[in-house]
């Protein structure tokens, strides 16, 4: 992309608290990612990682049982601290390009996480990521990436428009028949959700501030895989402790002090941004 289009693009980040930037995988690292992953799950998982049938206690609504599909097609967590191929596309340059953009500065990596939601599965209620990343000063950046075309059918991503200027807003609890994590955030008045209509290789990235979240999978045949990243500047100074250590763009495990009072809302979250 050109110096005109990222500045076109960066105009509208800063102005949604989102961009799509379109293609910005190609049919073959779409391919590549999917395929690194489905095998994962052919091969029982990766202990501590990915367990299809054991859930770890962020996904604590989910049931065990075999009629849940997220029991067997749980996210896959963090797969950067175990394979090569996820951490290089965590760092990926043209990822980098545009969070450079964006941020206006370097970034560091936070999270990795990979999501089936195969059909019948539950969405995520509207939430904020930075509510469970705490980065501090500021808030996260998420890099979302559509593995397969993603539409309301199959539980496509809402988002909120200029949600990125609200605070942190205190949940309250979600529809279990809707949602498998348990909080939800309120959208506030005068603002709605957007569907994010993305095909398979866009990338949407959005303010750690911004309200999204996503309905059921309602298709009976199509799953909604999709890559998150979630990413810091790299001058931030605390973050909760599930996503240290952070990664420089350059791959080196840099460790950063943690939050441990759990934010403006008290408690402690881990792990459970995405949708």
């Amino acid at each position: 992309m050109d110096e005109a289009s990222l500045a076109q693009a960066a105009e509208a980040f800063h102005r949604d608290g989102y961009f799509i930037a379109r293609g910005l995988f190609s049919p073959e690292e779409v391919e590549d990612l999917n395929g690194l992953f489905m095998k994962m799950h052919a091969d029982g998982g990766v202990p501590g990682f990915y367990e299809p049938g054991k859930l770890p206690g962020v996904d604590s609504r989910i049931s065990s049982d075999k009629m849940d599909p997220l029991a067997q097609w749980p996210r896959v967590m963090h797969p950067h601290r175990f394979n090569a191929k996820a951490r290089a596309y965590l760092l990926h340059p043209k990822v980098r390009v545009f969070l450079e953009k964006f941020m206006g500065g370097e970034p560091v990596a936070t999270q990795t996480m990979y999501y089936f939601k195969p059909p019948g599965a539950r969405g995520q209620a509207m939430h904020q990521d930075n509510f469970y990343l705490l980065v501090q000063p500021g808030t996260c950046m998420a890099a979302w990436t559509a593995l397969d075309d993603c539409d309301a059918e199959n539980g496509g991503l809402m988002v909120v428009p200029n949600s990125h200027n609200n605070d942190l807003v205190c949940p309250d609890v979600a529809d279990a028949a809707l949602s498998y994590a348990p909080h939800r955030v309120p959208i506030p008045q005068g603002q709605k959700p957007v569907p994010a209509e993305m095909k398979a290789g866009d990338t949407l990235f959005f303010n750690g501030n911004v309200i999204h979240g996503s309905g059921p999978n309602r298709s009976k045949t199509r799953f909604r895989r999709s890559w998150i990243c979630h990413y810091a500047k790299g001058d931030l100074a605390k973050i909760s402790k599930y996503y240290t250590p952070v990664v420089s763009m350059d791959g080196r495990d840099l460790m950063v002090e943690f939050e441990t009072g759990g934010g403006p809302c008290g408690g402690t979250w881990e792990g459970a941004a995405g949708a």
